[in-house]
């Protein structure tokens, strides 16, 4: 199995609430992290995770914005303690990110939105190639289902104005040809906003 030289964040963005950032803070205190948390003026806040046993550290920079803290990270972290935090804090709290997992030869790329690994690709010399790639199955379906429903539904209406057809043709009721007229009128309307 291929060794991890290191762990580049390219452009990760957070969105936490004041509730979300105390739990970000006991998140990283369960990784085993020493933790440092400074505010700064307007609120924002800077919390610097350090593995001691290794010496590295990264710094989380959250501006205060309309009562949320937002957080845009690019970083690069060699240890697996760092690693595993960020991995974690990605997907707890639903973020953003690409994520390039540099191996000797290769470079594993993740694309997370909003906390779940939607596209991976694998980077090797001058190829890109793409080895997992989220799709929405169940949203498919819902749409292919609704599109036959809708297919269903013009096909009842053609039938009925048919219907309606026929019977205008047949009659000398002036009465009853205003009345099927009407409901030609109204499904001609919901024929076209159906068609469109």
């Amino acid at each position: 199995m291929a060794q991890r030289v290191a762990t580049e964040y390219v452009n990760a963005n957070l969105q936490l609430t004041e509730a979300e950032m105390l739990q970000l803070l006991s998140i990283c205190e369960l990784q085993q992290l020493r933790l440092q948390v400074f505010v700064l003026d307007n609120g924002n806040q800077e919390v610097v995770l350090e593995d001691e046993s290794v010496g590295e550290s990264i710094r989380l920079t959250f501006e205060r914005v309309d009562g949320q803290f937002r957080c845009s990270l690019t970083c690069r972290v060699v240890h697996p303690k760092l690693t595993n935090a960020l991995r974690k804090l990605v997907a707890t709290f639903k973020g953003d990110a690409v994520v390039n997992r540099i191996y000797q030869g290769f470079t594993m790329i993740y694309h997370y939105i909003e906390g779940k690994v939607a596209r991976i690709a694998e980077h090797k010399g001058m190829t890109l190639r793409t080895v997992f790639e989220h799709r929405d199955t169940a949203g498919q379906l819902e749409s292919l289902f609704n599109l036959l429903s809708v297919e269903e539904e013009i096909t009842r209406l053609r039938g009925s104005v048919n219907d309606l057809l026929d019977m205008r043709n047949q009659t000398k009721d002036s009465e009853l040809i205003r009345e099927i007229d009407d409901s030609l009128t109204s499904h001609s309307r919901m024929l076209f906003a159906l068609e469109a």
